[in-house]
C-alpha cells in the first residue's frame, strides 16, 4: 500500500465526517498491514491457561457491591441488524420473550436493580449508525430510564473496506454503503473517547463499566463480580466460560511467556495453528464478551498512546458485497474488545457459569428462548426452567428456518414446550400447531414438497 493509498484512506474517513481518533487508529491498522503483519497469534507465541477463580466462589461483599454500584455504568453493544437471520432492523428490537424484546428487557434489567438497590447505574447502548434512530425511538417509551444527563448511546465508527489486491478503499457505486465495514467491537474504546461520553461519565463519578452484548440477556450485574473487581482495583476483567464442543470456533483465552493473558480469535491464527485453536482440552476457557472495565485507567491509557489503543489486528476477508461472490475481494480490519486483556497491565480472567452466556446467533437459540425452558423473572433475569441444567439443543433446518420471517410463519401458535426436551431436529419444511409438547431427544423429517404440519397438542417423544 503506498502513502497515496493510505491518504486516499484517511481522506475518504474525514470526508464522511468520522472523527480524528478513529482515523488515527484506523491509519495505525492499515500501516500494521503495510508493514506486512497478517494479524495472526501462532500457537508458538502462546501458552494454555491452567486455572482461574470461579465467580461462585467468591465472597459476599453486599457494603463493597453497595458502594460500587454507585459509581458502576452499564453498557451493551447494540450495533447488529441481525442480518443473517434476515432482519433490516436492529436486532434487540426482536422480540424474544414473554412479547418483549432484548432491549425490554435489558431495559427491566436495569431498571429492578436500581429499585432493589437505590443505585444510580446508567445504561448506555454503543449503537450502530444503522441501529441508533431506531433503539432510541424504541427508549422513548421507557422515560424513566434517563439518569444524570448521560446521553442514552453513542455511535461506533466505520472504516473502509480496502481492496485485497491493491489495499486501496473499494469503489463500489452500486451500492456505496457497502464500502464501509464496522471496525469489531475493539472499537468501543476509540469511541467511547471520541464521543465525548467517556469524559461524561467520568465527570459523572462513574468508574466501573459493566459491558456486554445486548443479545446475551445471561450477561446480567453481578454484585458479587463487581465487588471483587472494584475492591482489587483492576483495570480489566472478562467473563470467560468452560468451553465445549460447540465452542471450538470462539474465541479463547491463553497466556504468553510472560504470563500476561491474551484472546486469540479464530481469525487471528495460522491455518496449521487451526487444530490447536479448536483443542477445548488445551484451551479451556473462551471469551463471553462479557467485560468489566475501570474507566479510570482506560481513560490514562487511551491519553498514553493518544488515543490509539493498539488492539491486536484481525484481519478478515471478504467480498465487498457479501452477497455477491463474484464482487470484488477486500480485507476488513476489525479488533476484539476482549483483546484489550493483553493491554492492561494487570487484566484478570473469572470463569463464570454457563447460564451468563445465553447468546441468540440462530433461530436455534430463539426457539429454545421463548420456549418455556426458559423463564423470565421479574427482576428481568433469564434463568433455565425449574430441573434444568442445560438449554435443549435445537438444530432447525436453515433452508425453512434460518430467516425470521420464515422461521416465524413456522411457529405461527407460538413455541412448542421444551421445558423437557433435550434435543429437537428439525429437517424438512414442517410446521408446528399450538400447544405442541417435545420430550426427550426427537427428531422430525420430512423430504416433500408440500409442508408438513405438527397438529395442534401434539406431544412428541423421544
Amino acid at each position: 500500500m503506498s502513502d497515496d493509498q493510505l491518504q486516499a484512506a484517511v481522506r475518504k474517513m474525514r470526508d464522511a465526517g468520522l472523527p480524528e481518533v478513529a482515523v488515527a487508529t484506523f491509519a495505525h491498522y492499515v500501516e500494521l498491514l503495510r508493514c506486512g503483519a497478517a494479524g495472526e497469534l501462532a500457537e508458538s507465541e502462546i501458552e494454555p491457561v491452567a486455572t482461574l477463580p470461579h465467580a461462585g466462589e467468591l465472597p459476599v461483599d453486599e457494603a463493597g457491591a453497595a458502594e460500587a454500584l454507585q459509581r458502576t455504568v452499564v453498557i451493551k453493544l447494540n450495533g447488529g441488524l441481525g442480518t443473517s437471520m434476515g432482519m433490516s432492523g436492529p436486532k434487540s428490537l426482536l422480540e424474544v420473550k414473554d412479547g418483549l424484546t432484548f432491549l425490554d428487557i435489558v431495559v427491566r434489567q436495569v431498571l429492578r436493580l436500581r429499585e432493589r438497590t437505590g443505585a444510580r447505574l446508567p445504561l448506555v447502548l454503543m449503537n450502530s449508525f444503522a441501529t441508533s434512530e431506531a433503539s432510541l425511538g424504541a427508549l422513548e417509551n421507557h422515560s424513566d430510564l434517563s439518569v444524570d444527563g448521560i446521553p442514552a448511546d453513542f455511535v461506533q465508527s466505520r472504516v473502509p473496506k480496502l481492496r485485497a489486491d491493491g489495499l486501496e478503499p473499494v469503489q463500489w457505486p452500486a451500492d456505496p454503503a457497502l464500502e464501509w465495514a464496522p471496525p469489531g467491537h475493539g472499537d468501543l474504546y476509540p469511541s467511547l473517547l471520541s464521543s465525548g461520553m467517556l469524559d461524561a461519565l467520568l465527570d459523572g463519578g462513574y468508574e466501573h463499566a459493566f459491558v456486554a452484548n445486548i443479545d446475551n440477556l445471561g450477561a446480567v450485574m453481578d454484585t458479587r463480580i463487581l465487588a471483587w473487581f472494584a475492591r482489587e482495583r483492576m483495570p480489566f476483567l472478562m467473563e470467560v466460560a468452560d468451553r465445549t464442543a460447540a465452542d471450538r470456533k470462539g474465541g479463547h483465552l491463553a497466556q504468553r511467556e510472560d504470563g500476561g493473558l491474551v484472546l486469540r480469535e479464530v481469525a487471528q491464527t495460522p491455518e496449521e495453528d487451526l487444530d490447536a485453536f479448536q483443542d477445548i482440552a488445551r484451551h479451556r476457557f473462551f471469551n463471553t464478551n462479557t467485560l468489566w472495565v475501570d474507566l479510570r485507567a482506560l481513560a490514562g491509557v487511551m491519553r498514553e498512546r493518544d488515543g490509539v489503543l493498539g488492539l491486536p489486528m484481525i484481519v478478515n476477508r471478504k467480498t465487498v458485497d457479501p452477497a455477491d461472490a463474484g464482487s470484488p475481494a477486500v480485507l476488513q480490519l476489525e479488533t476484539a474488545m476482549g483483546a484489550a486483556i493483553d493491554v492492561f497491565e494487570g487484566a484478570r480472567a473469572i470463569r463464570v457459569g454457563r447460564e451468563r452466556f445465553a447468546p441468540v446467533k440462530t433461530t436455534n437459540d430463539l426457539l429454545a428462548l421463548r420456549s418455556d425452558a426458559y423463564e423470565l423473572r421479574d427482576d428481568g433475569r433469564i434463568v433455565l426452567a425449574h430441573g434444568r441444567t442445560a438449554a435443549p439443543l435445537v438444530d432447525l433446518d436453515p433452508r425453512h428456518f434460518k430467516l425470521v420471517a420464515d422461521f416465524d410463519a413456522r411457529f405461527a401458535a407460538g413455541p412448542p414446550s421444551l421445558a423437557a426436551c433435550e434435543r429437537l431436529t428439525v429437517r424438512g419444511d414442517v410446521a408446528f400447531g399450538a400447544k405442541v409438547v417435545v420430550r426427550g431427544a426427537v427428531t422430525i423429517e420430512h423430504d416433500g414438497p408440500s409442508q408438513h404440519r405438527v397438529e395442534d397438542a401434539t406431544i412428541l417423544e423421544g
